[in-house]
């Protein structure tokens, strides 16, 4: 029973957080993804994702345009490679370790602080990690040159 708990606390977590970006033009919505990528990604990929972010010229590698991924991927945008690069299963010589210092380990389970969110009920830190990458990915993909 506490298993099927966990599996529909990771469901609606990721729901939850992926399902209200959707609705982002709107005045007053909260976008997720674009909270995402302004506090991890903007500083290097700027803010229209084109890399050219104030930290850009202390760069020793360019930062690339994410507007581009699309493109660059034959007209499909590379879901699982982008979660790969932004959880740190795939290693990007320009960001370094995966200490990376804009944003380190913030999507690593092990390092995601939640619990002050979710005290009287059981959660999976995972999903949680999972859901806020998610959120960021959908907004690269929104982001996408047409």
């Amino acid at each position: 029973m506490r298993k099927l708990t966990k599996s529909v606390v990771v469901v609606a977590m990721t729901v939850l957080g992926v399902g209200g970006m959707a609705q982002t033009s709107a005045p007053g919505k909260f976008d997720t993804g674009k909270r995402e990528f302004d506090s991890k990604c903007v500083v290097c990929h700027g803010p229209a994702g084109k890399g050219n972010g104030s930290y850009s010229e202390l760069l020793k590698v360019a930062a690339s345009d994410l507007t581009t991924l699309k493109i660059r991927n034959g007209g499909v945008f590379p879901v699982e490679r982008v979660y790969a690069v932004i959880d740190g299963r795939e290693a990007i010589k320009s960001h370094g370790e995966r200490d990376m210092p804009i944003w380190g380990k913030d999507y690593s389970k092990e390092n995601v602080k939640a619990s002050e969110y979710y005290v009287d009920m059981p959660y999976d830190m995972e999903g949680y990690v999972r859901a806020r990458i998610l959120a960021l990915i959908d907004y690269l993909n929104r982001l996408q040159a047409k």
